[in-house]
């Protein structure tokens, strides 16, 4: 088994490492939202990775594949524009948890409810479903399902055709707005769970396959 590191934008003290798997290309070349570009080198097993300091949280940036595109990253945390639009570097360890003294809920005291963030509240929104938890809690739920949150074209969707698997829908709010929802979830000693889609991708945005 070939054991692959993690893929896309991986923010650091020395700038952002960018790694993209692209066994079919020969070349691949990052482009920045300030115009800048610069060539991925190639490592093993298709893998194309870069190192620049000229990066950081924040930044925008896409891929060109032997000069084609540019495409966003597969391996996108967020996509603010949508899922034909540039990538954004989402630092997963900048979120301050206050959940540490969280232990879950145990099985036999599961009451799940199946929440769809796009139409449980008139907002759609991560935070606007943070802001009903009291409800959910009074209903007696112990634990709240989240349908799937991948990002996917347009503004809704019951998300079961994705085409970013690791960015939460823009659509809902941006990757802390979801941390806060969990975080507060856990506060108020419900679980979350989250139904995903990793057998397949949608036939709009998906860029997987470029």
């Amino acid at each position: 088994m070939i054991d692959f590191p993690v893929h896309g934008a991986l923010p650091h003290d020395d700038g952002v490492t960018f790694r993209v798997w692209a066994p079919a290309a020969d070349t691949v070349t990052l482009e920045l939202d300030d115009g800048s570009s610069l060539a991925l080198s190639e490592s093993e097993n298709g893998l194309f990775e870069c190192t620049t300091g000229a990066a950081g949280p924040g930044a925008r940036y896409r891929f060109r594949l032997d000069g084609d595109g540019p495409f966003p990253d597969p391996a996108s945390r967020y996509q603010p524009a949508g899922v034909h639009g540039p990538s954004e570097v989402i630092d997963p360890n900048a979120y301050a948890w206050t959940d540490e003294n969280w232990n879950g809920v145990a099985r036999e005291n599961l009451v799940i409810y199946e929440l769809h963030v796009g139409t449980f509240t008139d907002a759609g929104s991560f935070d606007a479903v943070r802001e009903r938890l009291s409800y959910l809690e009074d209903l007696g739920v112990t634990a709240i399902e989240l349908m799937p949150v991948h990002d996917f074209p347009g503004e809704r969707n019951w998300g079961y055709d994705p085409a970013a698997w690791f960015a939460p829908s823009r659509a809902y709010g941006r990757p802390d707005d979801l941390r806060r929802l969990v975080d507060a979830a856990h506060q108020s000693g419900l679980a979350v769970l989250l139904d995903v889609i990793y057998n397949h991708l949608g036939p709009d945005g998906a860029y997987a396959n470029a």
